[in-house]
């Protein structure tokens, strides 16, 4: 195993335990490293530190171990293992009512650069390095593994999430197994998910216990879902007793697979629509038919380069919604970009509230669930943001 040496005076986070190494912190590298291969990380004084696959670009190594330990096919299955006793001891594997959650997120689970979400007996796997990319055959055997066979199926998806520098040429595809039942239980309702074809790994488990609390808000209000995608939000309201649930995506496409979800737990229900139109134009033609709006935007900011365009992008939104909703409507708002933290994504949505004159109550905090967790020493992991107002 090669070999990378930190500068002096920049072992100090990986001795906090932070996961990542970052090429300024770099003295010197063997030569002829690949993308991908695992290093290992000594100290100026050649001193152990930890055990992780390098790549190119500002974050130049991705640390799996801060132990001097082999990277083998043990290695992955007791990682996996210590994951899926998380998600077991939460109550999310196989529940009767729920076979949709999130096995394995990255840092969180110290398996950096490694996604992999489980829709019944299907596990979707997404590498976002090369070192992951690399070892894919390995993990997805160690995932049959770990489950104690309950994922018989691991489809790799990581076209889109590559590095593009690395041109790996990566198609989607079934690494064991291969099925075409693509329909998954949250809570005891039915979700179409196109992994194939949709975003992330096909649906946005990470709003599971927000959608369970909007549900809890629903009766008897007109629903505006915007920014729908799959229609999460739209079918939980649904079966909250709303009186009537619109849903509004940009894309044709997601507005068919959420009608499509909506029809399959609520057959021939008149209560719901869904239009595919830009989300601000719908806002600001709409009139004040609505008393409980959800906001749940893509990422205005992928990189912090990007985040004063995407304050003004939150506080924007937020202000058309807080002048529409009706008096003592609900508003759920979220955030989901790494790069806005929760300070400036609740002051982003303080000043579109104080800009509309209205009295607004903060009634919850929302984040991201269990299944999604965040190490203590990688603060860099909590990205979804929620607030929950009720506007007079």
């Amino acid at each position: 195993m090669k070999t990378i040496t930190l500068r002096r005076g920049k072992a100090e986070s990986l001795k906090r335990f932070h996961p990542w190494i970052f090429s300024g912190a770099i003295e010197r590298a063997d030569e002829h490293l690949e993308e991908g291969e695992l290093v290992r990380i000594v100290d100026f004084e050649g001193k152990f530190l930890a055990i992780g696959h390098c790549q190119i670009g500002s974050i130049a190594v991705r640390v799996l171990t801060f132990e001097e330990e082999p990277i083998n096919e043990a290695f992955w299955e007791s990682r996996l293992r210590k994951a899926f006793a998380v998600r077991k001891a939460e109550g999310l594997v196989h529940e009767q009512s729920n076979d949709i959650y999130r096995l394995v997120h990255g840092e969180g689970d110290r398996l950096p650069g490694l996604v992999v979400d489980v829709y019944e007996d299907t596990a979707v796997m997404q590498a976002h390095s090369v070192g992951m990319h690399l070892a894919r055959h390995t993990i997805a055997k160690a995932l049959v593994e770990a489950s104690e066979g309950l994922i018989k199926h691991v489809y790799y998806k990581s076209e889109t999430t590559l590095p593009f520098k690395a041109d790996l040429g990566q198609e989607n595809e079934f690494l064991i197994g291969q099925t075409d039942r693509n329909i998954a239980s949250e809570y005891g309702l039915k979700f179409y998910i196109d992994w194939l074809r949709g975003q992330k790994t096909g649906f946005f488990i990470d709003q599971r216990e927000n959608r369970r609390l909007l549900e809890h808000y629903a009766k008897g209000r007109r629903v505006l879902n915007m920014f729908c995608y799959t229609g999460g939000f739209s079918v939980y309201a649904l079966r909250g007793g709303a009186e009537v649930v619109h849903s509004v995506d940009s894309s044709a496409k997601a507005v068919e697979l959420t009608k499509s979800n909506a029809a399959l737990n609520f057959p021939n229900d008149h209560r719901h629509e869904a239009y595919a139109e830009d989300a601000f134009k719908y806002l600001e033609r709409m009139g004040s038919e609505y008393d409980l709006i959800v906001l749940d935007p893509p990422a205005f900011a992928k990189h912090k380069g990007a985040l004063r365009n995407a304050i003004k992008g939150y506080t924007r939104l937020n202000a058309i919604a807080f002048e529409k909703i009706k008096p003592g409507g609900i508003l759920f708002t979220f955030s989901c970009s790494q790069a806005v933290d929760k300070e400036q994504f609740r002051l982003a949505v303080f000043t579109a509230a104080a800009r509309s004159g209205r009295h607004v109550r903060l009634l919850h905090q929302l984040h991201q669930p269990a299944d999604h967790p965040i190490s203590i020493y990688h603060p860099e992991g909590e990205y979804l943001k929620g607030l929950v107002l009720q506007v007079d």
